[in-house]
């Protein structure tokens, strides 16, 4: 199957060996070079879990876990590999599972120091263009007092 976009021919081809599990697309550019690229299919449900698990099944941390997880973040954002080894043990978790929480954490962590920076500049414009407009009625008051001024 070729499918056109933006000037690029896409031909889809589809394996039997992976016909449930992957998508192989090949961009072939304007130029006639051709990429293959390999996509993932989301899968339905919870099986294969997308960790290489095999069908392990997705535990919510406890309030306690999360609590001293925090705790852990608040004082440092990344992990030393020992600290993850001895957090998770302590945990009672997987040492993955606690690089991902810190992973996730700190995502999150970044995404509202964004956001709070958007925040103080969104105000700092709207000051500024608060002000401007004020200098510009000025200006104008001024002019016209100029104007008044050579009139006389």
């Amino acid at each position: 199957m070729t499918i056109t976009m933006n000037g690029q021919e896409n031909m889809l081809h589809f394996s039997p060996l992976y016909a449930d599990a992957y998508t192989t697309t090949t961009t072939t550019t304007q130029q006639g070079e051709s990429k293959p690229r390999r996509r993932r299919k989301k899968s339905k449900g919870g099986e294969g879990g997308g960790s290489g698990g095999g069908g392990i099944k997705k535990r919510k941390l406890t309030e306690d876990q999360v609590t001293l997880l925090e705790g852990y973040f608040g004082n440092e954002h990344k992990l030393e590999s020992e600290r993850k080894d001895r957090l998770a043990s302590e945990l009672g978790l997987e040492p993955r599972q606690v690089a991902v929480w810190f992973q996730n954490r700190r995502a999150r962590w970044r995404n509202k120091k964004l956001e709070e920076e958007y925040s103080v500049l969104k105000k700092e414009q709207e000051s500024t263009l608060f002000e401007k407009c004020r200098l510009e009625s000025e200006v104008l008051k001024l002019k016209e007092q100029l104007s008044e001024a050579e009139k006389e």
